[in-house]
């Protein structure tokens, strides 16, 4: 299996692992303060990759240890947005297809900040995903709920991250301000989600110090409490995020990210059966708008892969 196969099929993992967070998070949030649990989540998180990658971690130079402290600053306010989100927001399923507006934006930062060119796709996929915002939004006149808001915020922000995360996880070369070729050597795998997820956890917690009380949590503090953060740190942010930057580390361009409109689908799905979440025709639409955009965002990659899978099925 090629090293691109393996990154696909990596992230189709990472899809399901996220879903899963999503219902995790949902719980826990319930119970105690969004920003204090998610320090909880990222800090243990954090901790325990830190442990297994100890070795390697000694190892990073000052630069790679700047690039992976910024990757996670940029991480951790977008997690700051989408907890509120989810927090706030009424829909589990609506929360995620708005969040998963950040596949349709991360070439659009790759053009604006990083002079990356993309396919006219992208460029078609930006009013069906606004087209889609909107009638999520547009309920008796533009009054979108405070959890839209911020899981638009968090999309935003996410797609960001993941282009930073490419390419810190990535080797390549820039051209400084004297006009210098400079070698960019990659962070590995491992050293890279651990910084990354400390600093979430670092952030979060200090947000959370000066914006929340812990009283009523400390107080009331319970075993499924601990399992909700435990569930979330070990297999909804360690196991997936450490599989997601080994994933984006096979492959250099950010293709790969097509395989995340799945996430949504996902979400929406387990949000039914956990939840018993429903939507209203307004809602599904809205939805199947924004779903629309992330496959006209990626068309490219999806015709190529589907035409590979006609020419090896009429070979057989």
């Amino acid at each position: 299996m090629s090293d691109a196969h393996k990154s696909d099929l990596l992230l189709v993992v990472v899809t399901l692992l996220a879903a899963i967070s999503w219902m995790f998070s949902k719980e826990a949030v319930l119970l105690m303060p969004p920003l204090l649990f998610m320090a909880a989540r990222f800090l243990l998180a954090g901790s325990l990759l830190a442990i297994v990658a100890s070795r390697s971690l000694k190892r990073l130079s000052a630069d790679q240890l700047k690039r992976s402290v910024g990757v996670g600053l940029v991480f951790g306010t977008a997690m700051s947005c989408w907890i509120m989100g989810l927090f706030h927001g009424t829909h589990v399923g609506e929360g995620a297809f708005l969040t998963s507006l950040g596949v349709v934006i991360v070439p659009v930062i790759a053009r604006l900040v990083f002079k990356e060119p993309q396919p006219a796709s992208t460029w078609i996929a930006i009013p069906i995903a606004v087209a889609g915002l909107a009638l999520l939004s547009l309920k008796n006149g533009f009054r979108p709920e405070l959890g839209q808001l911020f899981f638009v915020c968090a999309a935003t922000i996410f797609a960001l991250y993941f282009t930073l995360n490419t390419r810190a996880a990535n080797q390549r070369t820039v051209v400084n301000r004297q006009g210098e070729s400079v070698e960019k050597h990659r962070v590995p795998a491992l050293p890279l989600t651990a910084i990354a997820l400390l600093t979430v956890g670092t952030l979060t917690l200090v947000e959370s110090l000066l914006l929340e009380s812990w009283t009523a949590v400390m107080e009331g503090f319970s075993g499924i409490l601990v399992w909700w953060i435990v569930a979330s740190a070990v297999i909804g942010t360690a196991g997936r995020f450490l599989l997601q930057t080994y994933a984006q580390s096979l492959s250099a361009n950010s293709h790969g990210v097509v395989i995340l409109v799945l996430e949504p689908v996902w979400v929406a799905l387990f949000a039914a059966g956990w939840f018993s979440e429903t939507m209203s025709a307004t809602q599904l639409a809205g939805c199947g708008l924004i779903f629309a955009a992330l496959l006209v965002n990626r068309w490219g990659v999806i015709s190529k892969a589907l035409k590979g899978w006609l020419r090896s099925r009429q070979s057989a």
